[in-house]
């Protein structure tokens, strides 16, 4: 049988899982062909919980971050000690993330959101890393932000995108990567839009974490599925599974500095 297209996932939230799931959550990734996963953090917590758990397996690596929606107080000196001090803690940490703008009705301040995100992208710059970035409601700004803060010195991807052409070509031009996840599968619009993107400039990603919501388990979205969806942007583009994985791992293990799990594999 086949060995199946190398695949990797840049972003997951495996940390809200229990421990006793993550050898048969990992085993299913395995079969999928996905060769590596980034659990991205979202508090100072989480961030030390998923750098520990990365250090437990092989194929996981973290990213280091606050979340816009957990963006309830500026980031101090102590704070980016903090951070700064997390990064350096493990050869794991590949990424600043998740970190960005989020400008629902219910969010953080937005000044503190600034704050936030801005002293992230310090912190990545600071230590070459890549940013993994969250934009909600708030894609001109996020993009303004990068630009003042000259991310693109570091570049990274757009996270979970569900934009338009228009969205795409400026993420793109501000150095990043597009990250296309399960929405695609279901989305006519994005669907259009992912035609239209170069593959060179796509990631992909499942942004995994536990679905409560779903009425049976083994729908809950897990790093298996960005199977399916290298499947459906190979249908979309009319070219093979074998050059969606080639192109788009090659992407992220270019861009995370993770080149050797493509060619061990």
């Amino acid at each position: 049988m086949a060995k199946p297209p190398i695949l990797g996932d840049c972003h997951t939230h495996l940390d809200n899982y229990g421990a006793q799931e993550m050898p048969e959550i990992l085993e299913r990734a395995r079969e999928a062909g996905v060769a590596f996963v980034v659990l991205a953090g979202t508090t100072v917590e989480s961030t030390r919980t998923c750098i520990e758990i990365s250090g437990q397996y092989d194929m996981l690596y973290a990213g280091v971050g606050i979340h816009p929606m957990q963006a309830d107080s500026l980031i101090d000196e102590a704070t980016y000690r903090e951070l700064d001090g997390l990064v350096a803690s493990s050869d794991k940490v590949v990424c600043i993330s998740e970190i960005g703008l989020d400008f629902l009705p219910e969010s953080p301040p937005h000044d503190i959101q600034y704050q936030v995100f801005r002293e992230q992208i310090r912190l990545a710059r600071q230590r070459k890393l890549p940013i993994i970035f969250h934009s909600r409601e708030s894609h001109p700004e996020v993009f303004q932000t990068l630009r003042e803060e000259k991310a693109g010195e570091v570049g990274g991807v757009m996270h979970y995108f569900q934009g338009d052409d228009a969205t795409a070509r400026e993420a793109i031009d501000c150095g990043f990567f597009i990250s296309l996840a399960r929405p695609l599968l279901r989305l006519p619009d994005l669907q259009e839009t992912a035609k239209a993107i170069p593959l060179e400039n796509i990631v992909l990603e499942t942004d995994a974490s536990p679905q409560p919501f779903k009425k049976y388990r083994h729908n809950w979205t897990e790093p298996r599925h960005v199977q399916p969806v290298a499947q459906k942007l190979a249908e979309l583009k009319g070219i093979t599974l074998e050059e969606v994985a080639r192109v788009t791992t090659g992407n992220l293990t270019r861009l995370l500095g993770l080149e050797h799990l493509v060619e061990s594999g």
